[in-house]
């Protein structure tokens, strides 16, 4: 058995591949799940090469069964979580008028749905994570427009939003347990998922994936004492 170990997902890239990185940099072994298996298993190989023991899983999370078998293979090789990190996400702009059913399914299962499954496969070995040293932590990766909505990109915020909801109603219900959440907000990261405003807004001058890995890097830092609701992520002199 590991003697710490953490569930990354959406990890092939961006935020969760650097978050990953830092994990395994901490002494975490990993379970790292993605939707594409030939791009998951070229990070995977990555971070396998500089000797971290590191599984890939490849799975897309709007399936529930897919959920599951991430959880189960994570059990089965390490044995315990004390991270998760539900990173996995989708965001599909559209009018209001011109809004596809499919669109608002998928961007539900994936940014919301998503997390409320991996909570309540997890919630066993966050337990007794919890139970031996009283710092088991889920990170959710939200967006500032969790905080704020967005025209275009509504149906993301709203479920944004609701990963804000979900991680202080799972602080409430689960912190006196030593189950601590955190919902990182960031504003424009410069991902892959970003490419469709880099005219307007230079890869450059966004925030950068290892901006918010260092951020889960504090997390996995403080005391039992100490929980981390919410961080927001703001370019310089954006208002918040």
């Amino acid at each position: 058995m590991a003697e710490r170990a953490a569930i990354v997902t959406g990890a092939s890239s961006g935020i969760g591949l650097a978050t990953a990185r830092v994990l395994a940099e901490e002494g975490f072994a990993l379970t790292m799940a993605a939707r594409r298996p030939e791009k998951l298993e070229g990070a995977v190989a990555g971070l396998k090469a500089d000797g971290f023991d590191v599984q890939a899983v490849a799975a897309n999370v709007a399936d529930e069964a897919a959920i599951v078998s991430v959880v189960d293979a994570h059990r089965d090789r390490y044995g315990r979580l004390d991270v998760l990190v539900n990173n996995a996400g989708v965001g599909i702009g559209s009018q209001v008028g011109e809004i596809q059913t499919k669109h608002v399914d998928m961007q539900l299962s994936i940014n919301l749905r998503s997390i409320v499954l991996f909570y309540r496969e997890c919630l066993p070995m966050l337990q007794a994570a919890a139970a031996e040293h009283h710092n088991a932590l889920v990170v959710n990766t939200s967006s500032i427009s969790g905080k704020h909505g967005e025209p275009w990109l509504a149906v993301y915020s709203a479920t944004k939003h609701g990963v804000v909801g979900w991680t202080e109603g799972m602080n409430k219900e689960l912190g006196s347990q030593g189950i601590k959440s955190t919902a990182l907000c960031p504003a424009f990261v410069d991902t892959p998922m970003t490419d469709f405003v880099k005219e307007q807004v230079p890869a450059d001058e966004m925030i950068q994936a290892q901006d918010i890995a260092e951020a889960v890097r504090y997390l996995l830092k403080v005391s039992p004492a100490c929980v981390i609701p919410e961080m927001m992520f703001v370019r310089p002199g954006d208002a918040l």
